[in-house]
């Protein structure tokens, strides 16, 4: 294809004229630029008439014209283009036709069988069009941002469009108005809509009804939503869309957005006055009537100063499968929060406070605690101290409960490392630590479990702790790249049974990993600590080539003093030895990963942690697969034995075309758990959905399936339908 002979050619510098009449014969002002160039000038004194011709270019205050002749009458300060016109206006909108009709500042004026290309991509087509003021009045119009070429460069129709009457663009509302319009998808009226405007894609804000939203779900039965947006300022917005349902009462959605100038704050809102089911003490589903329900949810991030910032975030409810059955999530807790930090290049401090609501029918409001305040400082000096790195941080915690065990907290410690490089190539890793904590705990008989109770009273505890960490790497070229084996052995010590009457909030979560292996203390969290003498081995090896690499791990440690019983049995540390634990990974380029986590029985070589995660394709088709089998044995209630499968992906089908899925399938069997809902094979949740997307348009639609209920909220089928035209997706009716 050739390229367009309409289109303006890059400015040149052109030679100036002297001064011409500008509308009505006033003088041309002080300081405007006129540029003229023509292959051909004619000038008529008599008819006080300028002609020119071939490759004609004119600009003049940034307005500029291209045409194949230019007729300019100096009496009347009219500019007639013929031939392939073009002008555009300083902002880069281009306006296209065989003849326009203009004043001589370029700026009003009449045009034929125009075409208006505006900077962000839309286009504008009349029989005729008048500009004036700023202002595009149109006839037999139409409007669309898609693009009018193919990928070969010839012209196709537009995926949508809106033919109109009468279309006004006003330039500087960024606003187009229509009257008696329809509009039209691939070709086909959808609507017809006799007045309605919306903002052109440079408008930075504008109010108006957004485009519906549909649903269709098994108990809210079909869902039409109808916001309408309000633009209350710059830095402020609000979108109130009312829900309506053919088989529950209406809802209510708001979303309100303000930019502070320390930055984002949004509310995310969802109410509802509908009928409520819950459980009895049996078991049995009751019915309480019509009630207020809701989900209420604020967050924001506030840079105070360079150094100092707040982070918050509160997600209420007023019951516990509002959210499950309205589509706002599946979450079984919900989090509240907010942390005032300060963080320098060498310290960091933050002062919290957590509140939690749990939304599981076994969940009993008086033991979910608060945490008010939380406290964690952090400072490591870039000064080497007896030529090593000093580490030093503290924490204070009260934690609450109306009807449990409360606990307050205030511990600091002091953390030295220093590594030494052997002539033989070991590094060498000399750590010592100190920690004091002080704890007071009340109502400890009320502790959800004995095993994670404290004893009543103020109580406090020493705890020293040195190790040594030596690795020994191997490097050498392999198969056309490059290979490292790295030994590594380390041994701490740290005086035993230093947990005995000390409460249990913050490290229930234990487990032998790859990742906490080498970790001076294999709790998670402060109030556990790892006691006794023990001696970590494992070996790490890599391989990198071009295009692929493979990197794995295996370790063990070995216990020489102190009993191991602050574990519980199936944790892989409650013995002399511990689990085998290991992890696995390989790349191929972009295209694939996968990696592998385990831990083996030391005895029986059981596998009693099994997780795969496996991620191949491009970021247009791809696919990911999550396994997860824990075989544990651990009797305690939070931390069951489970098998779960999850799968997604996406497949490009053409330019424009995807389909998409997901599942969540549960494996877990009553035999390795006895607590489970299911027996083996059964679906939790799963999604298909089928989307077309261009540079304007997108359209989807997906189906959903949840397979597990919970009181009022029953298993069943949810459908979605997407629908957005870019551009004017802020389309407004009146």
């Amino acid at each position: 294809m050739s390229p367009d002979p309409r289109a303006i050619p890059a400015d040149d510098a052109l030679p100036a004229l002297p001064a011409l009449p500008r509308d009505g014969g006033d003088p041309v002002a002080e300081g405007d630029t006129i540029g003229f160039a023509a292959d051909e000038l004619r000038y008529d004194d008599k008819a006080q008439q300028v002609s020119a011709s071939g490759n004609v270019r004119l600009n003049r205050d940034a307005w500029r014209l291209a045409a194949d002749a230019i007729e300019y009458n100096r009496e009347t300060g009219v500019v007639v283009a013929t031939g392939h016109v073009v002008t555009t206006d300083p902002e880069g909108n281009q306006a296209l036709g065989d003849r326009i009709e203009l004043t001589d500042t370029l700026r009003d004026g009449a045009i034929d069988n125009l075409l208006l290309v505006l900077s962000d991509g839309g286009r504008l087509a009349a029989v005729e069009g008048q500009r004036s003021d700023g202002v595009f009045n149109l006839r037999r119009a139409v409007y669309s941002p898609c693009d009018v070429t193919g990928a070969d460069g010839c012209a196709k129709a537009p995926v949508w469009q809106v033919k109109a009457l009468r279309i006004a663009y006003n330039r500087a509302r960024h606003r187009l108005s229509y009257r008696n319009a329809s509009l039209e998808i691939l070709g086909v009226p959808i609507i017809t809509l006799p007045s309605f405007s919306h903002p052109d894609g440079e408008a930075k804000q504008a109010s108006g009804l957004l485009l519906p939203g549909i649903q269709l779900q098994r108990q809210l039965g079909l869902g039409i939503g109808l916001p309408y947006h309000f633009a209350l300022a710059p830095d402020r917005d609000l979108t109130i869309t009312p829900w309506f349902y053919s088989a529950v009462n209406p809802a209510l959605a708001v979303r309100a957005r303000r930019l502070l100038a320390q930055g984002p704050i949004e509310i995310d809102s969802l109410f509802t006055y509908t009928r409520l089911g819950d459980v009895d003490a049996a078991g049995n589903i009751i019915d309480k009537g019509n009630r207020f329900r809701g989900y209420f949810g604020l967050k924001g991030n506030l840079q105070h100063s360079p150094e100092w910032r707040s982070r918050f975030s509160v997600r209420l409810t007023t019951d516990d499968t509002f959210n499950r059955l309205y589509g706002l999530g599946f979450d079984d807790m919900l989090r509240s929060t907010y942390a005032l930090e300060r963080q320098t290049r060498t310290s960091y401090f933050a002062l919290s406070a957590w509140a939690f609501q749990g939304l599981r029918v076994s969940d009993r409001p008086g033991e979910i605690p608060f945490v008010v305040p939380l406290i964690d400082y952090d400072w490591r000096p870039d000064s080497p101290v007896l030529g090593g790195r000093l580490h030093i941080g503290a924490n204070s915690m009260n934690l609450f409960r109306t009807d449990g065990q409360d606990v307050a907290r205030a511990l600091a410690f002091a953390r030295w490392d220093r590594s030494l490089l052997t002539p033989l190539g070991q590094r060498v890793t000399f750590t010592g630590m100190m920690r004091g904590d002080v704890y007071n705990v009340a109502n400890a008989a009320q502790a959800t479990l004995p095993r994670y109770a404290g004893i009543d009273g103020l109580r406090g505890r020493a705890l020293p702790v040195a190790a040594i960490d030596v690795e020994w790497p191997f490097a050498g070229p392999f198969l056309g790249g490059s290979q490292t084996i790295t030994p590594r052995v380390q041994l701490v010590a740290t005086p035993s049974g230093q947990n005995a009457s000390f409460p249990n909030e913050d490290s229930r979560a234990i487990e032998l990993e790859d990742i906490n292996l080498f970790d001076l203390n294999r709790f998670p969290g402060f109030d556990q600590f790892e006691g006794g003498t023990r001696l970590t081995y494992g070996v790490r090896y890599g391989l990198d080539r071009p295009g692929w690499a493979l990197s794995s791990e295996i370790g063990q440690s070995m216990r020489f003093a102190g009993s191991g019983n602050e574990f519980p049995q199936g944790s892989g540390l409650s013995d002399t030895l511990s689990d085998f634990v290991g992890r696995t990974n390989l790349k191929f380029g972009r295209l694939l990963e996968l990696t592998h986590r385990f831990r083996v029985d030391r005895s029986s070589l059981a596998v009693r942690r099994n997780e795969i995660d496996v991620q191949i394709g491009s970021p247009a088709t791809y696919a990911t697969v999550g396994y997860v089998k824990l075989n544990r044995n651990i009797q305690d209630e939070d931390l069951e034995d489970r098998e779960e499968l999850r799968a997604g992906g996406r497949v490009a089908l053409a330019r424009f075309w995807s389909i998409y899925g997901s599942a969540i399938i549960d494996l877990t069997t009553l035999a390795s758990n006895p607590a489970a809902t299911g027996d083996g094979f059964t679906f939790i949740r799963h999604r298909i959905g089928a989307e077309y997307e261009d540079e304007c348009f997108r359209f989807g639609v997906s189906w959903r399936r949840d397979y597990i209920g919970d009181r009022d909220f029953r298993p069943g089928n949810s459908f979605l339908l997407n629908l957005t035209f870019k551009t004017s997706s802020k389309a407004s009716g009146r």
